[in-house]
């Protein structure tokens, strides 16, 4: 099939470069005449493994192709709607670029009428894509769908060609004859809905995963005070097929473009109803204070930071990634910044990003040279760099051999025998 998918970023890029690989061909839109540039030399502008390799792949193949110009795509069959959602000042998911996306496929298809699919794949609101089949409906041919994406930044690309689940909203039988010819040959249970359950079942998965997640910090916190080790308990409570074993992990809490945005969305909709979801409220409340904690179980440690110089280890929300936004480390270096710490800080893709908000960090370039003459070492994302180390090194590069896991991915007992103060979350 033809495709036009607007937006590049991760979630636009991930599926127009999944669905060339599918072999359809695909156009990727985009306003941002630099990123086209970069995208159609081969050059991913976010750091995704794989995506790199698969992109010249495709490219190559002339399966894939980038412009600024959304009339280049009046050959399209269906038309992906991937553009960013982000939280507005009150809270509430700001559709403007979806709506400009909108305005701009209404004068494509008027330009040029044909029967079209648009496939609406940014979180938004529930009743956003109803709204939308309203404001297109003089659009004769034209067809709109809710189809939310479920990728994890850092395997994005396996989830795109893989996916766990195939959510379709749509309100015709023609709509849905077009998605499963879209995505014939992938083996993922199929849920065919309404647009408005498909909204929903985007938001309520990931206001789920947060909780989850919220749930086993605050329990991290009791198991501090009570001796007990959460990574056991969390193993134990995950061999239950009830609860299954993801999202069970104590941290220093989740960040990342989904998860911190998709909540607050979901209870400013339901404040718009008169509807109290006050679970979701106490989960944003714990992730909110989880660093500030995990920050405060370093000055138990070390009452004075003042002067003090302190390795930070990863910086982006979660590894394999250069994402950023709403990262625990962002808190964390603000705290031990305004503690007056020395503060050294190491990721291998995100440093750059994080130098633009904290330039008064010292940013290295390995793990090791964090830690040389550090008071104290902080893990805040489990890169693989960051967890597979020669302790025995240092150990002597350190001026004090204190170690904080913000991940639990140390080897809490190899590190007592040889000699460090280890502090995890909810483990000691």
């Amino acid at each position: 099939m033809k495709v036009a998918v607007i937006g590049t970023g991760y979630v636009g890029l991930t599926t127009a470069v999944s669905l060339a690989v599918k072999g359809h061909e695909v156009l990727g839109i985009d306003v941002d005449a630099a990123k086209i540039e970069q995208l159609s030399d081969g050059r991913s502008p976010i750091y995704e493994p794989g995506l790199d390799h698969v992109l010249l792949e495709t490219l190559g193949q002339g399966k894939i192709r980038f412009s600024t110009n959304l009339p280049e795509a009046e050959e399209a069959q269906v038309v992906f709607v991937c553009v960013g959602t982000p939280e507005a000042e009150d809270g509430e998911a700001d559709l403007r670029y979806l709506h400009a996306a909108l305005q701009e496929i209404a004068s494509l298809h008027n330009h040029s009428p044909k029967e079209r699919t648009v496939v609406i794949k940014s979180t938004v609101p529930v009743g956003t894509g109803d709204q939308a089949a309203v404001s297109l409906r003089h659009c004769k041919g034209l067809q709109v769908v809710s189809n939310p994406e479920f990728l994890r930044e850092g395997c994005a690309l396996e989830d795109a060609l893989n996916p766990s689940r195939i959510i379709v909203g749509a309100d015709s039988e023609e709509a849905i004859a077009v998605m499963q010819t879209l995505y014939s040959g992938m083996s993922a249970p199929w849920v065919i809905t309404t647009r408005a359950n498909a909204e929903l079942i985007k938001y309520a998965s990931n206001a789920f995963l947060a909780a989850r997640i919220s749930f086993m910090n605050e329990l991290a916190r009791l198991s501090t005070v009570l001796g007990t080790d959460i990574t056991v308990v969390s193993h134990g409570m995950g061999l239950d097929n009830r609860i299954g074993p993801q999202f069970l992990r104590a941290g220093v809490g989740f960040g990342g473009s989904c998860f911190p945005k998709d909540t607050i969305a979901l209870l400013k909709l339901a404040n718009q109803y008169g509807v109290t979801l006050s679970l979701l409220e106490k989960v944003r409340e714990v992730n909110a204070s989880q660093p500030v904690w995990f920050f405060n179980q370093l000055v138990s440690k070390i009452p004075d930071l003042a002067g003090k110089r302190i390795a930070v280890l990863g910086l982006a929300f979660k590894p394999d990634t250069d994402d950023i936004r709403e990262a625990p480390s962002l808190r964390i270096l603000a705290e031990l910044l305004a503690a007056g710490a020395v503060v050294a800080a190491y990721d291998p893709v995100a440093a750059k990003a994080v130098e633009a908000l904290f330039p008064d960090v010292e940013y290295v370039t390995t793990p090791q040279a964090a830690f040389a003459g550090a008071h104290a070492a902080v893990l805040v994302t489990e890169w693989q760099a960051c967890v597979k180390l020669d302790w025995k090194l240092i150990k002597e590069q350190m001026e004090q051999p204190l170690l904080f896991d913000g991940r639990n991915a140390w080897p809490h007992d190899e590190l007592k025998k040889a000699g460090f103060e280890y502090l995890g979350v909810g483990k000691s």
